[in-house]
C-alpha cells in the first residue's frame, strides 16, 4: 500500500469518529506565542512543505520547498514549514534542499556553481522529484521571496545548508522575519552557548545536539549548556537517538522550559518510536505517544494527517 492511501485510510478513520476541530490561528504572532511556551500545545511542522498528496483537501501532490507547497501548508493550518538555503554562484541565497539541482529539476549541477538566472530557468519536478517526477510550472524560490510569501501565513524553519548563517539571518532582518523564522543550528558539549554568538543572538532558533553517545546520554548536558544566558532557543531538535532516550530528554526540557523536536520523517529519529508511515496507521501510536513522552514538536511528511488527528480532540 502506498504512503497516499495510507494517508486516506488513517484521515477516514479519523472522520469515523467525529470530533470538533480546533483549529489554531495561523497568524505568526500566535504561533511564536505557541512556540516559545512549552504547554502550548503539539506544534506541526511541514517538512519541506505540504508535498505530499493532501487527500482530505483534494489535493495532488506539490513540488518539495516551492511556492506552492507554502501555500497549501498555509491552508492547511501548519504552525511552521522547514525549508532548506543554499547560495548560488551570484551569491543569491535560494531556497533547495540538495546541494545540486539534478534530483528536483530538469537541470544539472551544483547550486554553487549556477547564477540565479541559470537557476530561475529551471522547473521543479513534482512532489519529491526524481527522473520520473513530471515538471510543474513551479521555480526555484530565493530566500527573499519565501519570507515574502510567509509573512504573516506560517513560520518558517531555516535549515541553512552551508556556512552562510549571517547571510541568512542579514536577510531575514532586512525582510522584517526576525520574529517569524527558527533558524536551525548545531551544538555540543564543547560548543558555547549559541545565543551569545552572532548571528543566532538575532533571531529564533533551534539547536540539533551533537551527541558524543549513541545512545544520546549527553543531550541534557547539551540543553543545559546552552539554555544559559538571557537569550535561548526556543527547542531543541533531535537527532537520531534510541527511544531509551526521551524520558531524561523530556525531564530536562521540563526542567528548562524548553521545547523538544522531533522527526518522524524516513525511518523515524527517534528509534523505537515509530514513524511517518506508521503514523498513518495508528497516528495515536506514534504521534500520540511521542507528545505524551513530551515531545511538543514534530516533523512530518504527512502535516494534513498529523493535523487531523491533533485538531481532531485525540491530543
Amino acid at each position: 500500500m502506498t504512503k497516499a492511501l495510507f494517508a486516506m485510510a488513517a484521515l477516514a478513520c479519523l472522520a469515523a469518529t467525529p470530533a470538533p476541530l480546533t483549529a489554531h490561528a495561523t497568524d505568526t504572532n500566535d504561533t511564536m506565542r505557541r512556540i516559545r511556551d512549552p504547554q502550548g500545545g503539539l506544534i506541526v511542522i511541514a517538512h519541506r512543505g505540504c508535498h505530499d498528496p493532501a487527500p482530505w483537501h483534494g489535493w495532488g501532490s506539490a513540488p518539495e520547498n516551492s511556492a506552492l507547497a507554502l501555500q497549501r501548508c498555509a491552508q492547511m493550518g501548519v504552525d511552521v514549514m522547514e525549508t532548506d538555503v543554499h547560495k548560488t554562484r551570484d551569491g543569491t541565497l535560494v531556497i533547495m534542499h540538495d546541494d545540486t539541482v539534478d534530483r528536483m529539476t530538469e537541470g544539472k549541477g551544483a547550486i554553487e556553481k549556477l547564477t540565479l538566472a541559470q537557476i530561475k530557468a529551471l522547473h521543479l519536478r513534482a512532489n519529491e522529484g526524481g527522473v520520473t517526477a513530471p515538471l510543474t510550472d513551479q521555480t526555484m524560490l530565493t530566500l527573499d521571496e519565501m519570507l515574502a510569501l510567509a509573512k504573516g501565513r506560517i513560520v518558517l524553519n531555516l535549515d541553512v545548508k552551508a556556512m552562510i548563517y549571517a547571510e541568512v539571518v542579514d536577510a531575514v532582518m532586512r525582510a522584517g522575519a526576525a520574529d517569524r523564522v527558527i533558524v536551525k543550528t548545531f551544538g555540543g558539549l564543547g560548543s558555547a552557548p549559541l545565543a551569545s554568538i552572532a548571528p543566532f543572538d538575532k533571531v529564533p532558533f533551534a539547536v540539533i545536539p551533537m551527541s558524543a553517545d549513541d545512545r544520546g546520554l549527553d543531550i541534557p548536558e547539551v540543553m543545559t549548556r546552552q539554555m544559559t544566558g538571557p537569550h535561548k532557543p526556543v527547542a531543541f531538535e533531535l537527532p537520531v537517538v534510541p527511544v531509551e532516550a526521551l524520558p531524561a530528554i523530556a525531564d530536562k526540557a521540563r526542567a528548562l522550559k524548553v521545547r523538544v523536536w522531533v522527526n518522524t520523517l524516513f525511518q523515524g529519529f527517534v528509534i523505537g518510536a515509530g514513524n511517518d508511515i506508521d503514523a498513518l496507521r495508528k497516528p495515536d501510536a506514534v504521534w500520540g505517544d511521542l507528545y505524551r513522552r513530551g515531545v511538543t514538536m514534530i516533523q512530518t511528511d504527512d502535516p494534513e494527517a498529523m493535523l487531523r488527528f491533533r485538531d481532531g480532540g485525540h491530543l
